[in-house]
């Protein structure tokens, strides 16, 4: 068999430079909780994602269920069904019932024009995900929010890094979360953050994320332990030398694999959107069955006989799992631009290890 290709590979600093900033560590002898790596990589941060404030945690889904305890939101937040079950996991351990509207098939977004007819008195916020570092409408969407006094905290899990119009998208809404599992475009091996606007909350979110301390004697908040230690961070601040180089990579295998896919019928794919600088997180085509002569699940298993592992993501939707399922917004017939984007979707190999050879044979087998 060929060598394995596959969908993503982590970008990992230089060891030989890493080494210098773990002796530091040893020295210092200050593992976590707000240590001096940790205190540079949140300003380091936000410096190179034009934010004013972050919070850094030890996961990406932590600062989800955080920042809906800090905004006190409850009853329902209404999202989207296509996401990893993160987004609405969180909602479900603050007690919230999620409200699934459909998704835009331009973006894979929440289609911000099904939100205002799933509004109820019940409802607090509005969850989106910018899916595949794509930029929601986010103009739409705080329209509506003001609108109806709704809090907006967006899942920005895909997002790193990507502006529109100049502006970091991630300080749209209320509260915006990252993620820095290794699989993504910058990572700190796994890690999040939370972005928000205020020097308050922010201290709020860092009570939150170590057990709701305030002081040495004093508990404000029925807080959990959310924080990311020392070594995670001096990774992370290492890493943030090499990810304008890796993402300047991942652009380029993104314009050769849609120059090579544009006249294969069929194989549909998202193009850049103007006036948005991209990530190049993921590379999702779209499988139409009739017309490209075979099913998404068929091609899925050929190329894995063939030693490329893509991925179905985002399949099956949330709301087929059985905690979902049972609710009225969950049922197909809601939600099918999201039921047939699941149906269609493979993400293929999108990382800055990718050789010539291999983006050339991953086009190969689908153009074959």
């Amino acid at each position: 068999m060929n060598q394995l290709i596959t969908v993503s590979s982590p970008l990992i600093p230089p060891i030989e430079e890493f080494i210098p900033y773990l002796k530091d560590i040893w020295e210092r002898k200050w593992l976590t909780n707000n240590g001096y790596y940790h205190q540079e990589l949140e300003k380091a941060l936000c410096d190179f994602l034009k934010v004013p404030f972050i919070s850094l945690f030890t996961n990406g889904t932590i600062p989800l269920i955080c920042a809906l305890q800090a905004l006190r939101i409850t009853g329902e937040v209404i999202t989207t069904p296509y996401s990893f079950v993160a987004t609405t996991h969180s909602l479900w351990w603050n007690g919230i019932k999620p409200v699934f509207v459909d998704i835009d098939p331009k973006t894979g977004n929440i289609d911000p024009e099904k939100i205002e007819a799933a509004i109820t008195p019940k409802t607090t916020a509005i969850m989106p995900v910018h899916v595949y570092g794509q930029p929601c409408n986010i103009e739409r969407i705080q329209e509506i929010a003001n609108t109806y006094g709704l809090k907006v905290i967006y899942d920005a899990a895909h997002a790193f890094g990507v502006e529109k119009d100049g502006t970091s998208i991630i300080n749209a809404g209320d509260m915006a979360t990252l993620s820095f599992h290794a699989t993504k475009v910058y990572n700190t091996i796994e890690g999040g953050a939370l972005v928000c606007h205020d020097a308050q909350t922010k201290q709020r979110i860092d009570f939150i994320k170590n057990f709701g301390f305030a002081n040495e004697t004093t508990v404000v908040a029925p807080g959990i332990n959310g924080k990311l230690d020392e070594v995670r961070s001096a990774y992370g601040l290492l890493s943030l030398r090499f990810v304008d180089d890796a993402i300047k990579k991942r652009q380029q295998i993104a314009i050769h694999y849609r120059e090579a896919f544009k006249l294969v019928p069929g194989i549909s794919f998202f193009q850049d959107i103007p006036n948005v600088k991209h990530n190049y997180s993921y590379f999702p085509i779209f499988v139409n069955e009739k017309d490209y002569g075979m099913s998404r699940d068929t091609l899925y298993e050929k190329m894995k006989l063939e030693g490329i592992y893509g991925r179905r993501y985002f399949y099956p939707l949330i709301t087929t799992f059985s905690t979902y399922k049972g609710l009225d917004s969950a049922k197909r017939e809601n939600l099918p631009i999201a039921y047939k984007m699941a149906d269609e979707v493979i993400c293929l190999p999108m990382h800055h290890n990718l050789s010539e050879l291999d983006v050339e044979r991953v086009i190969s087998q689908i153009v074959k």
